[in-house]
């Protein structure tokens, strides 16, 4: 009888958890916690014992819902940081270009500006990276995560694409790199860069599993 308590915690548990990605990791621990609370009372303990020394499974699965909800929205943060700051530096890396006569930061600006592709490259590459983490972290949970991320995170290229096709931003000022084909690329490449999110959460999913 006692033995069907621990079942019944481990099954409500897993019934609250059915929302969490790393459900069977949660189940596995608390598995182990029951475990060694048997080992102290020299028997199974029952369904009663069990939650008043562990707690109520949907209580235990709203803790872990808050803290899933927590890990979402730092992941989420992380990324559009980490696209404004690659914007933020190309921005001041463009405006030190102009200003400044320092030999560094024109054998940077060389550099990257004849290879135009492999930065278009890199960056859907940041993209399916950011898919990959959120497939493999939330698994099938994480889809919602990505759209919110994606529509928040493109902002900026939209922003400096729209700035930059209607001439509002000088095309000098970021020569020899910006040229009609150039810009064609960027705007394909903006095109593609749910797709390739997209395919990353997939792949990540698929990992996860």
């Amino acid at each position: 009888m006692a033995e069907s308590g621990k079942n019944q915690f481990l099954e409500k548990l897993a019934e609250e958890l059915s929302f969490h990605p790393d459900k069977a990791e949660i189940l596995d621990e608390y598995e182990g916690h029951v475990y060694d609370l048997n080992e102290e009372h020299d028997g199974p303990l029952s369904y009663a014992m069990l939650v008043d020394t562990l707690g109520d499974p949907r209580n235990l699965a709203g803790i872990w819902k808050e803290e899933a909800t927590i890990t979402q929205n730092r992941l989420q943060l992380l990324f559009v940081c980490c696209n404004i700051v690659l914007f933020l530096g190309g921005s001041v890396l463009t405006l030190g270009y102009h200003l400044f006569e320092w030999g560094w930061l024109q054998w940077t600006w060389r550099t990257l500006t004849s290879i135009p592709m492999v930065i278009v490259v890199m960056y859907l590459l940041f993209w399916g990276l950011l898919g990959y983490e959120i497939g493999k972290t939330f698994g099938t949970k994480g889809l919602g995560l990505l759209k919110r991320t994606f529509m928040v995170g493109v902002v900026p290229n939209l922003i400096l694409m729209m700035l930059t096709v209607f001439n509002i931003i000088p095309h000098h000022w970021f020569a020899p790199l910006i040229t009609r084909e150039f810009i064609l690329t960027c705007v394909v490449g903006t095109i593609l860069l749910y797709p390739m999110s997209w395919f990353g959460y997939r792949w990540g999913r698929r990992m996860s599993v």
